[in-house]
Order: C-alpha cells, then sequence, then structure tokens
C-alpha cells in the first residue's frame, strides 16, 4: 500500500483538520474511537488481571502506602492477555497510524495505568527517550477509559516540541512524579491539557513534550491503555521492546543504544 493509499484509507478516522494538527502540533485526538463495551471490557479484563495477582515482569502490586504499588501500571500486557493485544493491534488503530506515518506500521509496547485515586502522576518527558527508535520516532495511541480531566490527572502536552530533538531530563519531584525524568518546557511553551472520554485516542509523536499532575481525586480512577508504534522503516530500537507487525508476526530490528522502559521509576517508597 502506498502512502497515498495509507492517508485515504485512514480518512475516515482521522479528519485533514486532525492530520494538519498532528502534523503542526504533534497530537491530534480521534473522538470515540472505541465504544463503551469495548471500553468496558478492556477494564474488566485488567480489573481482572489485577485481581489474579502478580505476573513477574509484568506487573507486581504490593502493600504501601503509594496508590501506584497497590496498582502499578501493567508493562507489555498484550504479551499475557488476548484482549490487549487485539486492542494493541486493532485496525482503526492501525489506519489511522498509517495515515499518521505515511508507511507500514510495527506495534513495539502496550501498558495500561490504573492510576488510582491520590497517584503521582509522571512529569513532562519525551517517549523516543526511552525507545530511542532510529530512524525516526514512535507514535503513541493513547486510549481513555475513563472521563479524564484535571483532577484526576489527564494528560497535558507541549505543542510543537515534536519539531525538537530529544531533550536532557532534569531529575523530577518524587512527590509529585513516579517517574525520574523531566523535561521543561521550552521558553515560549507551555503545556496545555487534553481532556478525554471513554473511548477517545490520543496520537502523539515520540519527540512531543508531555506528562501528567497526580491524581487528585479521592474517588475516581484514570485509566488508560497506551501502545507505541513505529514505521517499517525503522531500523533500530531499544532492546526491552519487542516489534510486531499489526498482524502479530515479530519483526525483528536492530538494538538501539541508551533506552529502557518508558518512564525510570524512582525507588520504591513506603512501607511494604
Amino acid at each position: 500500500m502506498t502512502a497515498m493509499d495509507m492517508g485515504a484509507a485512514g480518512a475516515s478516522i482521522l479528519t485533514q483538520d486532525g492530520l494538519r494538527q498532528f502534523q503542526e502540533d504533534g497530537f491530534t485526538v480521534v473522538r470515540g474511537l472505541f465504544g463503551p463495551d469495548e471500553v468496558d471490557r478492556l477494564c474488566a479484563e485488567f480489573a481482572a488481571l489485577h485481581a489474579a495477582g502478580p505476573v513477574p515482569g509484568h506487573f507486581e502490586p504490593r502493600r504501601s502506602g503509594d496508590p501506584l504499588a497497590a496498582y502499578p501500571r501493567v508493562m507489555h500486557p498484550h504479551e499475557i492477555s488476548e484482549t490487549a493485544l487485539r486492542v494493541l493491534l486493532d485496525a482503526r488503530l492501525r489506519r489511522a497510524l498509517e495515515a499518521l506515518l505515511g508507511e507500514e506500521v510495527l506495534a513495539a509496547q502496550s501498558m495500561f495505568y490504573f492510576k488510582p485515586p491520590g497517584a503521582r502522576g509522571q512529569a513532562l518527558h519525551q517517549d523516543n527517550f526511552y525507545l530511542r527508535v532510529e530512524p525516526g520516532t514512535c507514535v503513541a495511541a493513547w486510549v481513555a477509559c475513563d472521563v479524564i480531566g484535571r483532577d484526576n490527572g489527564g494528560l497535558e502536552v507541549v505543542p510543537g516540541t515534536h519539531r525538537m530533538d530529544l531533550f536532557c531530563p532534569e531529575v523530577a519531584d518524587a512527590e509529585v512524579s513516579f517517574a525520574r525524568e523531566y523535561v521543561p518546557p521550552p521558553p515560549g511553551l507551555a503545556a496545555v491539557p487534553v481532556d478525554m472520554a471513554p473511548g477517545d485516542v490520543l496520537f502523539f509523536n515520540g519527540s512531543l513534550v508531555h506528562g501528567s499532575q497526580p491524581n487528585g481525586t479521592t474517588d475516581r480512577f484514570r485509566r488508560s491503555f497506551i501502545g507505541h508504534y513505529v514505521g517499517r522503516s525503522a531500523e533500530r530500537i531499544g532492546h526491552y521492546y519487542r516489534t510486531l507487525s499489526m498482524d502479530g508476526e515479530r519483526v525483528a530490528l536492530a538494538e538501539s543504544e541508551g533506552a529502557g522502559p518508558c518512564g525510570t521509576e524512582f525507588a520504591p517508597h513506603g512501607p511494604h
């Protein structure tokens, strides 16, 4: 399929304004891409995974005063859940991503965030700082599973930073961020919130600076499912990422240097 064909295939999912926003600002939101029943099934799947206990290498809940210790993010859930795999490789995401990247895409990673009440956020950062895709960059598809806004720690993005190189991050404030890396907005730019409803999908460039504040509510989770993708022309990626075709076949890429899991976590704190 040519880049023109891919653009046409994604036209029913991404509007011309959406494509233009992605190119100019580094992100765009597709509202209601997943239906309520699909979101409910996805949330039920992760509730069951959490209730069943730890899965080493993917998520390991522990007793602690830190809400994120009881509800840690799930890494690579598509390797332990058919439901997660179906979402990661969903045909609607594939069409949108091919329109954005102009080429065939590969899936590199999945994650699920529970972000329970009182949980810390993740300081502003760039995804490709961790994935280290070469050449090019990654693109995230961030699926909202709850009503997400400023009160429960919704995402914030810094438009225009996708045109910039990777920044050398500072150390974040461990009281408000579970991850160590923090990239201050460049001079003249500022983070803006992205409010979302269940089933909305935020697509954003891997160089876009983004992050979230803590969940300030006492009774609302901020659940989300995230997939990271790369263009088929990518040659290298961090060893932590195990790329798949959108048909589910393993596609090995050479290893790039300096990569790691998305967000280097601070050492655990609070009672175990």
